[in-house]
């Protein structure tokens, strides 16, 4: 990762304070609170150098540098984009406080993002992906559960990393924290319930160390398993990233007949809109079949 220089003297306890109201007000996660002050502080070091003193230095110009800036650099639409909405973001903030008298992000487009499909494995393949996961060590158990609860719930790693024993013991039904601190409720069962009770029936207890605590997940050292060991076992064992999991939940629920607002809510998307891109993906699909299975196609 690129280090991105600290913000100028004037700009860093304005920064600060914005990124505390972001954990304290927002709920926002510490990686997401993370991603806004690289991308803030880069914004504010490049008004700097163009002159900028002050918050109030800061005008629409200096905005549609940076943003020019990005595009010589070779920065990619959708990265971009994310830095121009915390600049915006930064400034709106700001202008509510009456820290400045104008947003000069405002009005100011967005470079546009690149709408890419999510990439869903087909649910014949998958199945059979997972059902080669198998053996009686505690960390086979393990991982077979973790990659039938990822499959079956829909869950971003960093929600089913958060898992504890007592949110999953003996319940159909799973509260989940989500981005935000907004929580929904996902069902568990099927697969990813029995191969959940197996793995608590005995392969836990069997990995967990003193400093386990009520982690469901546990990795081979006895800890808990933090996100980057979720993706780390998910990559070893289907050779593919919890979020193509997370996809083909919602695309294989869309295929069987699911409607879209069901499918948003097991999501835990705020935005109908943000669901919408995997209507394409199952558009296709229909198209697919139809030109495969229609004798008049």
């Amino acid at each position: 990762m690129t280090p991105i220089p600290a913000p100028p003297g004037w700009a860093a306890q304005p920064l600060a304070a914005y990124l505390e109201r972001l954990r304290a007000e927002r709920g926002l996660s510490g990686h997401t609170v993370e991603a806004y002050r690289r991308d803030l502080s880069q914004f504010f070091d490049f008004a700097a150098r163009m002159g900028a003193s002050s918050l109030d230095g800061i005008d629409r110009l200096v905005v549609r540098r940076f943003l020019a800036h990005l595009a010589t650099r070779g920065y990619a639409g959708r990265s971009a984009a994310r830095k121009a909405s915390a600049v915006r973001s930064f400034f709106a903030d700001a202008a509510r406080r009456g820290a400045v008298e104008a947003n000069p992000a405002a009005g100011v487009a967005s470079p546009k993002r690149r709408r890419t499909l999510p990439r869903a494995v087909p649910a014949g393949p998958l199945g059979a992906m997972l059902d080669r996961v198998t053996g009686d060590d505690p960390a086979d158990v393990r991982d077979r559960a973790l990659l039938e609860v990822l499959y079956g719930t829909g869950m971003r790693v960093s929600e089913a990393a958060a898992l504890t024993v007592a949110d999953v013991r003996g319940v159909d039904l799973v509260r989940v924290q989500g981005k935000g601190g907004k929580e929904r409720v996902v069902p568990l069962a099927g697969h990813a319930r029995a191969a959940l009770d197996r793995y608590l029936a005995g392969a836990r207890d069997a990995l967990a160390g003193a400093g386990a605590g009520d982690a469901l997940w546990v990795g081979v050292r006895g800890g808990p398993l933090d996100t980057r060991g979720v993706r780390r076992a998910v990559r070893a064992r289907l050779g593919t990233f919890p979020h193509a999991l997370r996809h083909s939940f919602a695309t294989h629920l869309l295929e069987g007949g699911a409607d879209l607002r069901t499918v948003q809510e097991l999501l835990g998307h705020v935005e109908l809109a943000t669901t919408q891109i995997y209507t394409a993906v199952t558009r296709r699909h229909l198209e697919d079949t139809y030109d495969r299975s229609h004798p008049r196609a």
